[in-house]
């Protein structure tokens, strides 16, 4: 007899099989499949408009699939929604801080909501705070920060309850150069350090280390998916922006 407990635990952090999402008549997403490994970062590539955020939105439980399955750590989205949700942390597009809140009191409410204890709740507070190097700053109020620092709560904030998945839609936007790349380093770095699996929307590139995972995304369906090697012996490809372009033309010519 196969145990529960540890199927979940050796489970996935993501997979997503057969998904498909409408907006009214219009397809936003079709077919849409891949699995996301403990430990790994993964970068949903796509331009603006490819059902990235939608995607996102059916993860986060926003909207309910049109039809397929998602789990989160071995749990069902559908069938264990609470379960699946304790295992994720999410940065949206848009920023969700309260600007008249300090830094401190917006992750306190938010641990409370995940329903940390108050001692558990401060240690992890100071603990993602310090490594963000934002610790000394924690009695400031957000509306003070610049973008990149709001940034780096919202992820400081999702990481608190120490989950298996962390989900980023495209969230360096509006970031200078060395500020994106001090955040997609630091999340890279997650990866290692804690084991998290990441999914990291982006339609920038430049976004993307040699040894993540793809999933190129492209009119709400799944282009390539794998290495990077793999994407470029498939696009017959010297570089992830030139794969991409042949990709997502061989598929729209069909």
């Amino acid at each position: 007899m196969s145990d529960p407990k540890s199927e979940t635990r050796n489970a996935a952090a993501l997979n997503v099989e057969g998904v498909r999402f409408h907006y009214g008549a219009k397809p936003a997403l079709q077919d849409v499949a891949f699995t996301i490994p403990a430990g790994t970062f993964t970068v949903l590539l796509g331009p603006n408009g490819a059902g990235k955020t939608t995607l996102f939105s059916l993860i986060a439980r926003l909207y309910h699939a049109t039809q397929g399955t998602l789990a989160v750590a071995g749990h069902d989205l559908r069938r264990a929604p609470l379960s699946a949700l304790a295992e994720m942390g999410i940065v949206f597009q848009q920023p969700t801080l309260d600007l008249d809140l300090s830094v401190l009191q917006n992750l306190r409410y938010h641990a409370a909501l995940r329903g940390m204890g108050k001692k558990d709740a401060l240690e992890r507070i100071d603990a993602e705070l310090r490594r963000f190097n934002m610790f000394e700053r924690k009695h400031e109020k957000v509306r003070t920060l610049n973008g990149g620092h709001r940034r780096r709560v919202e992820i400081a904030r999702a990481l608190l309850h120490q989950p298996r998945l962390l989900l980023l839609d495209e969230p360096t936007i509006g970031l200078d150069v060395p500020t994106r790349k001090a955040i997609v380093d630091h999340v890279h770095n997650l990866c290692k350090t804690d084991g998290i699996a990441v999914l990291w929307a982006t339609h920038l590139i430049d976004e993307i280390s040699p040894s993540d995972r793809i999933v190129l995304l492209d009119a709400g369906r799944v282009r390539a998916k794998g290495a990077i090697a793999d994407i470029l012996k498939e696009a017959d490809a010297t570089t992830i922006a030139e794969a991409f372009t042949k990709l997502t033309a061989k598929e729209n010519a069909a």
